[in-house]
């Protein structure tokens, strides 16, 4: 689907419906501009029951389920997990996710998400994440900034906030990039997903609310 998510001029304009696997405060945030934006979005909980109040509260665009009813009612999916998690969603939901956009919100903290943590910082976010998802196209992006930072900076003209983006796929990068649109923001892409290393935990990049030409700036200080 392209980035502008255009129909033709005979056809009524479909936007992508998003699954979010982990409906904390990155992903319902991020699926509460999503559904702003016209998107129907399946927020997703090992307790989906807890997140009645959320979906009553968002309206006829919002359902809530399991990650497995998010991976297959996603044309994309958000990942707002524990960087932990990975390897057993991966187990869980790889054959579900087989082709689709993953869009990569995670972030890995030794002391919380033990040796997956510690292999993402080795070897890059990045590159580790999509390991666990093979066959789908697996973009970084939104993990730099924080959930209350996405909240107060969504929709900004002036200036427009920036968010980093790393991936392989041309096509994954136009999605996501749609996506970063569509919740208020300007994509920025870094370069491929070994790239994303640059905006993960420990970084100058991490946790900055910027400017796409101050992205921009520090990025070319960072390489």
């Amino acid at each position: 689907m392209p980035a502008s998510w255009a129909a033709t001029p005979t056809q009524k304009q479909q936007l992508p419906k998003i699954g979010i696997i982990g409906a904390g405060q990155v992903g319902s945030t991020l699926g509460r501009l999503w559904i702003d934006s016209g998107h129907q979005v399946l927020f997703s909980s090992r307790h989906p029951n807890q997140l009645d109040e959320l979906v009553s509260e968002l309206g006829k665009r919002a359902s809530a389920g399991s990650p497995a009813d998010a991976a297959r009612f996603g044309d994309i999916i958000l990942l707002a997990v524990p960087y932990g998690a990975l390897p057993q969603l991966g187990r869980d939901l790889a054959p579900l996710l087989r082709g689709k956009v993953i869009l990569d919100a995670t972030n890995p903290y030794p002391w919380r998400d033990g040796d997956p943590a510690r292999l993402a910082e080795q070897q890059g976010a990045g590159v580790t994440s999509a390991s666990y998802f093979p066959g789908a196209q697996l973009v970084r992006g939104f993990n730099s900034i924080d959930a209350s930072a996405v909240a107060s900076n969504a929709n900004k003209t002036s200036p427009t906030i920036g968010i980093p983006l790393a991936g392989d796929d041309q096509a994954a990068l136009a999605a996501a990039s749609a996506l970063v649109k569509d919740a208020g923001f300007e994509p920025v892409v870094v370069g491929p997903l070994a790239s994303a290393r640059l905006f993960q935990p420990g970084t100058a990049l991490f946790q900055q609310v910027m400017t796409p030409a101050q992205l921009h700036s520090r990025l070319g200080a960072s390489r």
